[in-house]
């Protein structure tokens, strides 16, 4: 075992949490419950899952707090943006997530809450109205308005480290344009000349929250952090990044299940996959640009796990399509089906039918506490740029596209990636090898 330099844990963790709405709230809430005792945080790898270490004698199993300093849940103070100036409280009640005496008992905290106005562009979101919205005049301006606001927070709260976590809506579609996005230089020049076509608003917080020195976690499956100019920024501010996209429901099953298709080395024709849901994330992406964001996202599973180069005879024709419904009766009672189209023996034909009902931010809140508790360790341990070994948690992990790099999506091969990290930053060695 190596000696453990990552820096210690000490003084409160701020997270910054872009939106204000049904994720975010169950987030806050589920941590506020927890530390009181009142609930147990279900879900977070941080708090229950446990990794081996050590070989032969040596061999222990210990939960991720005893392998690495993680922050404690008593030191978290939470802050938001939102378009919408309802307090935390008020937003959870709502969201209609979680039943109102899983809130009462926090109610006074999560008063306390109020969203910051939020850095905003209608034209990048049409379904929200909100009017609690920074006034700028152009996205160099909501870049530095946002960096005071973290300023702010770290002085009021005493944070000795910060986290922003987007738990937003999906924005519109922004491919990449590497005249816009390829330096870090055309960037900000980008920002200065207000160019709104290629400067997404959830850009302006990535940027305002790594030139402050706080990881930035992009929990949609926006562009924003997923460009080499914000590559760029992380090396030179030294702060982790991870994206993009949480893999909470359906997702998360594809990455589980077509392994099983692959390592039983069984054929695919198609892959349907539809799912119904009614919260705010829903109405946004009843949008059809905004869903275009999302179906990229969804999109790019199958294809690094079942590849056509490696096996040809099985994989190298197969019709993959993803739909999503809004639905507004089953609110956050997200409901997902598959249809998995498979061929076997000599050809012949067979399905799989997989439904999932399940909850978008019971999900999605283990998440978030992992996703930031991990960011907060990695940049303590020295780690900066894109976090591959967060892929895990997200449906369409970052990498370096320019380079040619494939993202793993693979859930068995990120899990082990997660548990290699895990022992290196705690000074073990990294024993499992990926195939």
């Amino acid at each position: 075992m190596k000696a453990n330099t990552v820096l210690p844990a000490e003084g409160k963790l701020g997270i910054l949490i872009v939106g204000n709405g049904a994720v975010a709230t169950t987030f806050m809430t589920g941590v506020l419950m927890a530390r009181r005792g009142l609930a147990k945080p279900v879900g977070s790898m941080t708090q229950y899952d446990r990794i081996r270490v050590g070989r032969g004698e040596e061999k222990k199993y210990l939960s991720y707090g005893d392998i690495v300093p993680l922050a404690s849940l008593s030191d978290i103070v939470f802050g938001t943006w939102d378009v919408y100036p309802q307090n935390a409280y008020q937003a959870a009640v709502y969201a209609e997530v979680l039943k109102r005496e899983d809130i009462e008992p926090v109610r006074d905290e999560l008063e306390q809450i109020v969203p910051m106005p939020a850095a905003f562009d209608r034209n990048y979101a049409k379904r929200l109205d909100g009017d609690n919205v920074k006034a700028a005049s152009s996205r160099w301006e909501m870049v530095e308005l946002l960096r005071e606001d973290i300023r702010n927070f770290r002085s009021r709260h005493s944070c000795a480290r910060i986290v922003v976590l987007w738990a937003a809506s999906t924005e519109i579609y922004v491919p990449v344009d590497r005249k816009v996005h390829g330096t870090l230089e055309a960037l900000e020049r980008a920002m200065k000349t207000d160019d709104r076509q290629h400067i997404a608003p959830s850009m302006c917080y990535a940027y305002a929250a790594l030139s402050e020195g706080c990881p930035f976690i992009m929990g949609a499956p926006n562009t924003t952090v997923d460009i080499p100019a914000m590559w760029q920024l992380a090396e030179k501010t030294r702060m982790p990044i991870a994206g993009k996209d949480f893999k909470t429901g359906q997702t998360l099953v594809k990455s589980g299940f077509a392994p099983i298709i692959g390592t039983r080395c069984l054929g695919l024709s198609g892959w349907f996959s539809t799912n119904i849901l009614g919260n705010r994330d829903g109405l946004v992406l009843d949008e059809p640009d905004n869903f275009r964001t999302k179906e990229v996202s969804k999109l790019s599973t199958l294809e690094t796990i079942l590849e056509a180069e490696r096996q040809p005879d099985l994989y190298s024709d197969y019709f993959h399509k993803v739909r999503i419904n809004y639905y507004p009766p089953r609110n956050d009672n997200k409901e997902g089906w598959d249809n998995i189209d498979i061929f076997g023996w000599m050809g012949y034909p067979m399905q799989i039918k997989i439904n999932f009902l399940c909850r978008d931010s019971i999900l999605a809140a283990p998440l978030c506490l992992d996703l930031c508790l991990l960011s907060d360790l990695a940049a303590r341990a020295g780690r900066w740029g894109i976090q591959r070994f967060l892929s895990f948690y997200l449906k369409s992990p970052m990498h370096d596209y320019t380079q040619e790099e494939q993202p793993v999506n693979h859930l068995y091969q990120q899990y082990t990636m997660l548990k290699n990290a895990i022992r290196e930053m705690g000074g073990y060695e990294p024993d499992e090898e990926m195939d």
